[in-house]
C-alpha cells in the first residue's frame, strides 16, 4: 500500500507540533533534532488515522530545495490546503472548535454543502489551511 503524505516547512517545529496536539489532537511518532539542537530535521505526527511530515525551515539549504522554501504566514496562506477527513458530520463541528479554540483562525464554519458533506475550514497560525470534511 502507498501512502501520499503532507510535508509542511515552518518556523517553529517544535512548537508547531504542539500546537497540532492541542488544535487536532495529533500524536508525536518520531522526532529527529537537527544539528544546532534548536531545529528539527524532521518530525511525524498522526491525526485522524493520517501521518502529516514536517520540519523547520532551513535556509542555509536553499539550493537543495531548487531555490529555498518560501514560508507560509496568516497574511500569505499556502495554496495547498489539507484535508481531514472525519467519519460522522458531527464530528465537523467539535473539530472546529477545538481547532479555533487552540488558535486557529475561522475561514468557514461548519456547514451542509451541495455535495452532502459536512463542510468547515480553518487557517492555522504557521498559514496553513485545514479542511475538515464528512459525509452526511
Amino acid at each position: 500500500m502507498y501512502n501520499l503524505n503532507p510535508y509542511l516547512t515552518v518556523k517553529g517545529a517544535a512548537d508547531a507540533i504542539a500546537f497540532y496536539e492541542k488544535a487536532f489532537g495529533a500524536k508525536e511518532t518520531h522526532r529527529l533534532p537537527a544539528e544546532d539542537g534548536k531545529r528539527l530535521m524532521h518530525a511525524e505526527i498522526a491525526i485522524n488515522g493520517g501521518q502529516l511530515m514536517l520540519s523547520d525551515d532551513f535556509p542555509e539549504h536553499a539550493e537543495q530545495c531548487g531555490g529555498g522554501v518560501v514560508l507560509p504566514s496568516v497574511d500569505k496562506p499556502s495554496s495547498v490546503g489539507i484535508a481531514l477527513h472525519f467519519a460522522k458530520a458531527t464530528d465537523i463541528d467539535a473539530a472546529f472548535q477545538r481547532a479555533v479554540d487552540a488558535g486557529c483562525r475561522s475561514l468557514q464554519k461548519p456547514e451542509d454543502m451541495f455535495w452532502k458533506a459536512r463542510f468547515a475550514m480553518v487557517l492555522d497560525p504557521y498559514g496553513h489551511r485545514w479542511m475538515l470534511n464528512a459525509p452526511l
